[in-house]
């Protein structure tokens, strides 16, 4: 048996912040998930990988315009032009569906909107890409019923893949590290055959490898999460994106890679106002900002008594001009009070 390798990205989320008729000028973030979507697929332009999976996202909302689903969906067939495969799961984002079926009357991209199974011969390897769309409710219950119904016990390959986008026992996410365990819409671990190889799923915004159950007992099968391509909230700035490659030789012989994308730093401040005048104020952001990189995405967190001096500073158009054009950045207010 030969080696597969499969590239795997998740989470693109394209779409987040990217409008076609501004009403108001300033630096948005949608072009930077759409760079790093095409970065991550550049091991399949040059030739470097047998298949691509792209986990489930591909999209930031469910309702998107019909120019947004050629703009994401013309890389991907740029890399199926060429040969190479390309396997889409559904994400929660896409509703289970992916919008306008153009992408799927390509020969050779293949979507899992229904569960399924999908045999490719590579060299003188066959390889079985089980997968199914997002479900929304239950698949703790369902999970074994829908894994049936793949039909992937039916085919014949040297290798089977489990492809989803959902949250499996033991992943974890946001700066608490919050882990998922035995819920409802989460699947028990030990519920996935031993026969797959591996699991590549999306859902999970972080990269992982889950490797052991609850318990900390080794299972049979890794679970990859390859994570998002860019970060989408702050609850993200310590993470790193990026993508995965996937060696697939033998049982004994899975390897992986994760590959960092240039995701933009995430900072934020936190400021009580009381006692400060506009000049403060404005003089304290300048000196904060210009220690960071120029392209960050900046959240400052405003508590204390807001006096209509203050909010001046606070206003959109007047907290832009402190930054640099390439910077993001927006307010919260904390615990205030108005005067």
């Amino acid at each position: 048996m030969g080696m597969i390798r499969i590239l795997f990205l998740a989470d693109t989320h394209l779409g987040f912040d990217y409008a076609f008729k501004p009403r108001v000028q300033r630096r948005r973030r949608g072009p930077d998930f759409f760079r790093n979507f095409r970065l991550a697929l550049e091991p399949a332009h040059r030739g470097e990988v047998d298949l691509v999976v792209h986990g489930g996202d591909i999209f930031y909302r469910s309702r998107v315009p019909a120019r947004l689903v050629d703009m994401a969906f013309d890389p991907l067939k740029r890399v199926a032009d060429i040969g190479v495969p390309v396997y889409v799961v559904p994400g929660n984002h896409e509703r289970s569906n992916i919008p306008y079926r153009v992408l799927a009357a390509h020969p050779n991209i293949f979507i899992f909107d229904k569960p399924s199974s999908f045999v490719r011969r590579i060299r003188n390897t066959s390889i079985c890409l089980a997968g199914f769309p997002f479900v929304r409710h239950g698949i703790r219950q369902k999970f074994p019923a829908i894994l049936q119904g793949t039909g992937w016990r039916n085919t014949k390959a040297e290798f089977h893949l489990l492809c989803m986008h959902q949250s499996v026992d033991g992943a974890t996410m946001g700066p608490g590290n919050f882990m998922f365990r035995g819920g409802a819409d989460v699947i028990d671990i030990h519920d996935i055959s031993s026969e797959f190889v591996v699991v590549l799923t999306g859902h999970m915004h972080r990269s992982q490898v889950l490797r052991k159950d609850l318990r900390g007992t080794p299972v049979p099968t890794p679970v990859l999460y390859a994570g998002a391509v860019e970060r989408t909230s702050f609850a993200e700035r310590d993470e790193t994106k990026g993508y995965m490659t996937v060696d697939v030789e033998s049982t004994n012989r899975l390897r992986w890679h994760f590959h960092e994308l240039p995701a933009l730093p995430m900072v934020q401040f936190e400021v009580n106002v009381d006692g400060m005048n506009r000049a403060q104020l404005s003089n304290w952001l300048i000196d904060r900002i210009k220690k960071i990189p120029a392209e960050s995405i900046v959240k400052v967190k405003i508590e204390g008594e807001l006096s209509s001096d203050i909010m001046e500073i606070l206003r959109v158009g007047s907290l832009r001009a402190l930054a640099p054009e390439t910077m993001n950045i927006t307010i919260r207010l904390k615990k205030y009070q108005q005067k």
